[in-house]
């Protein structure tokens, strides 16, 4: 499978605009720390490039900031091409679980609506605590494998060819069983 990793210098646009958020909350490194749940010295190490964000602390942030991942992750690539090659496609993977997260949609700031093809290893769960922007709509496909997805409380199996639709409001959850990984598309609207 081909593989375009975040380059080093969208990491630290990433890292600069982890920090130019927080200015813009008017924010301590103590104060979102609190608001996140996230240690102030991964904040600082983050805001500083010297570490990858995890899913985890990523959804915590924006979680905090109440902005998608996805927007999050747009406001640092460069600006709207109608079509985006899949060589050319951003992936993001999470040092900590290996879920590889592929931006399929050209990244543009002014659009709202986005597709994702995501990859989750065998027996693996990503969680995030809440949402960051309640409501938004999502439509998540399953290509292979099997996946079990927790959204606002409520568990749903799926199987390749299935289709889960939802507007998110809290927490959610994927995992995938010991014997399976998963490859699904996110469309998020």
């Amino acid at each position: 499978m081909e593989n375009m990793e975040i380059s080093d210098s969208t990491e630290q646009r990433l890292a600069q605009h982890l920090k130019q958020l927080r200015m813009e909350h008017g924010w301590s490194l103590d104060q979102l720390a609190s608001v996140s749940q996230v240690s102030r010295a991964t904040l600082s190490r983050l805001e500083n490039g010297e570490v990858s964000p995890t899913t985890k602390v990523l959804g915590l942030l924006c979680a905090a900031y109440g902005l998608a991942m996805s927007r999050l992750l747009r406001m640092v690539e460069d600006d709207f091409a109608p079509v985006l090659r899949r060589a050319q496609q951003n992936v993001w993977t999470d040092p900590e679980t290996g879920f590889r997260r592929r931006s399929v949609s050209p990244p543009a700031r002014a659009l709202a609506g986005e597709a994702l093809e995501c990859e989750l290893d065998v027996g693996v769960t990503i969680t995030y605590a809440a949402s960051p922007q309640p409501g938004m709509e999502h439509h998540l496909v399953l290509q292979e494998g099997k996946l079990h997805v927790t959204v606002d409380g409520r568990s749903h199996e799926l199987l390749a060819g299935d289709c889960l639709r939802y507007q998110l409001h809290g927490a959610s959850a994927f995992a995938t069983p010991p014997g399976s990984g998963a490859r699904y598309f996110l469309f998020i609207v």
